[in-house]
Parts: C-alpha cells; structure tokens; sequence
C-alpha cells in the first residue's frame, strides 16, 4: 500500500485508528503465541511472482522534488502490499506444494487458497496437518500459473487498510524503540520466523508499507535485513538499521525517495 503526497490528513487518520482499535481488542482473545518454522524461508520459492501494482508513478522532476503522476493503463491489482506479505507467511507456514501430484482444477485450489488465509499467521501448522497444495513445487510456481485465482482469493485492499496493527503508527517511535525492534527482527529470523513489518513516516505519508523480512547480516555498525517486497517480486530488498543512531533505513526505488523509515512488526501479536 502506498499513499502519494506528504501530508497528514488528520479526520481520516482518527477515522481508521478507531476502526483499528476496535478491530485489535475483538482479536486478542483468540490470537495464538508464536512458533518456531521448521525451515527457512526461500525468496526464490516462498514469494508470489506477482507485484502489488501501484495507482501512481513516482520520481524526481528537473527541480529536484518527489512528484506523482497517475499511472496508466490503470492497473487492477493495487494496494494489497499487506495482504500479500502476509499471505507468503501464511502460505509458508501453512502449506506445503507437492509437485508430484497432478494439477488440480480451479474449484480445487480456491478452497485450498481460501484454507490457508484462513490461518494464523503467528503459528505453523505441524508437518502432518500443513495444507497440501497439489502439482507446484512452490508458491513462486504456483502464483505463476494460477494467478489470477490466488489474485481473487488471498484478500481484498480491505485488508491492508484495516489491519489491525496499524494504530502504533499513531505513537512516536523513540530511537528505544528502534533498538529493540531490531533486536527482535534478528531473534524472529534466528528461530526462522521470517517477519512482517510495517514501514511508516507518519505523520508524513511518504511511506505506508508493509515488507517480509527472512535474513539479515550484521557487521559493527548495522544489521541488513533481506526482504520481500510485494510491490517488486523480482529481487529482494534491503532494509538497513544503523546501530549508532538507532534508525533504519530504506533504499530509494520506484515508489520511495529513500531514507529513514520507522518499523514495526505486525501479525505477531493479539494487537498486531
């Protein structure tokens, strides 16, 4: 999900962070702890092939501001950013592909998609009960060929706007805060639990994104977490967090100018 401009639009803010509160205290009474995956999570198999597309186009203009101008043809599959990071970690978690099976016919896989959506993202299902996705060999394959199902299936843009975490982008992010999210990025990937996190700049809306972390490198002076970004499926991300000034950053690409960004997790907890 990306939204243009730079500006804060209050009444629409205070609008969504009550239907977020309200959404996270429904929820936390059936919310399940998080648990370890018996595997890590590869980008070149456990990613959709397909992008969320954008509304608008971004770049520098010949003054040297960040503008937007409408893309066209208008693209049909736009501002599901969440919903599809969230469905690679449910589609890990859940399932599993078993390409020596036949191809199944369209009725077959949308019960199959719809199962696995309806899963929790903060648990895995153990061998014996993961939901088996017949005649594909990965979710990368299997999003390649069936698409426009998966497409249809995994969730609407309603569920990128209403998720449900998205209240703590209200609260200021100390440099504290920085730090210990950082720490509890490395610890998810350790255990491979690879993490969703929400990129913000709130009030500013330069960015409102959400990214799937699964590795990271460290040296003395930052940790590069590797991610998957829905909105470009061809290569993997790096979002870099400076331990010196306790700030993460992310790179300038086709829809970011670049630069600091405030993260946190999301899908791990019962007001996240």
């Amino acid at each position: 999900m990306r939204v243009p401009g730079s500006r804060s639009h209050p009444g629409c803010w205070r609008w969504l962070l009550l239907i977020g509160v309200a959404i996270a205290l429904t929820g936390c009474a059936t919310s399940q702890p998080a648990t370890s995956a018996s595997r890590r999570f590869v980008f070149e198999r456990d990613t959709f092939a397909y992008a969320n597309e954008l509304v608008w186009e971004y770049h520098y203009d010949e003054h040297g501001n960040w503008v937007h101008n409408r893309r066209e043809p208008k693209p049909d599959y736009t501002h599901r950013c969440f919903v599809v990071a969230r469905a690679a970690k449910q589609f890990f978690k859940h399932a599993r592909f078993d390409p020596g099976q036949p191809v199944a016919g369209p009725a077959t896989y949308r019960r199959l998609i719809r199962k696995v959506v309806s899963t929790s993202p903060r648990r895995e299902s153990p061998a014996e009960k993961k939901i088996v996705i017949p005649g594909y060999a990965s979710l990368r394959q299997f999003s390649r060929a069936q698409e426009k199902i998966l497409k249809a299936e995994c969730g609407g843009p309603w569920r990128s706007y209403f998720q449900r975490g998205h209240w703590r982008m209200i609260w200021p992010f100390s440099r504290h805060d920085q730090e210990r999210m950082a720490a509890e990025l490395v610890n998810d990937l350790k255990q491979n639990r690879p993490p969703v996190v929400h990129l913000v700049r709130f009030p500013a809306l330069t960015i409102n994104h959400a990214v799937l972390l699964f590795d990271f490198s460290e040296t003395e002076k930052e940790i590069r977490f590797a991610a998957y970004d829905p909105n470009s499926p061809e290569t993997a991300a790096t979002v870099t967090y400076d331990r010196a000034r306790r700030t993460f950053t992310f790179p300038t690409n086709f829809y970011f100018p670049g630069g600091r960004v405030d993260v946190y997790e999301i899908y791990r907890g019962c007001l996240y």
